[in-house]
């Protein structure tokens, strides 16, 4: 999926409640990024979501019951099925490519030591696209993207439709939110 699939859709709304998600399948949002869930619903919720045209992006670090390694991205990847998986975990990055799931890094950028580590394991990782965090930098997305080429997701301390603006303008693709109130940005 290319970042075309995208260009219609800005913010991507992040569920961290099943009646947030709920909420989203009744929405225009094409794309929605579920947020701690738990192992036992996932199936069920990404059968939900396809049924209403809703394509998810599923956040594996916060699934509860879930070890985050090889074996588990392959049962997401074989069993659940969603479009795409984002993480901050090399090898869950990497299986999911392997399984021909949208792969999304995401990278807590605190520092510069953080971000040529990042650096580093982008080369490794190659994935379809990276989510920075925090997204208020936009002078750091802009360098990410100009370094990797790899289009770019903002999240992260995304407070007001400013930060949407500025993340944006800065070359993101688009911005992850849980804020409900950017939903309608």
């Amino acid at each position: 999926m290319s970042s075309q699939h995208f260009i219609n859709q800005k913010i991507f709304p992040a569920a961290r409640t099943i009646k947030e998600f709920e909420k989203l399948l009744k929405s225009k949002f094409q794309v929605i990024i579920l947020l701690n869930s738990h192992i036992g619903q996932l199936k069920s919720l990404v059968q939900l979501a396809n049924k209403a045209g809703k394509e998810v992006f599923l956040h594996v670090d916060l699934v509860q019951g879930l070890k985050t390694d090889e074996y588990a991205t392959q049962f997401i990847c074989q069993d659940i099925k969603p479009a795409g998986i984002i993480s901050t975990r090399k090898n869950v990055v990497l299986t999911a490519k392997k399984h021909s799931i949208i792969a999304v890094q995401r990278l807590f950028l605190l520092d510069s030591i953080a971000l040529e580590t990042s650096y580093k394991l982008l080369e490794t990782t190659k994935p379809d696209y990276i989510e920075v965090l925090p997204g208020v930098m936009p002078h750091i997305i802009e360098e990410v993207y100009e370094r990797t080429g790899i289009p770019i997701i903002a999240g992260g301390l995304i407070r007001e439709k400013e930060d949407v603006v500025r993340a944006l303008e800065a070359g993101a693709i688009g911005v992850t939110t849980s804020r409900q109130e950017l939903w309608n940005f």
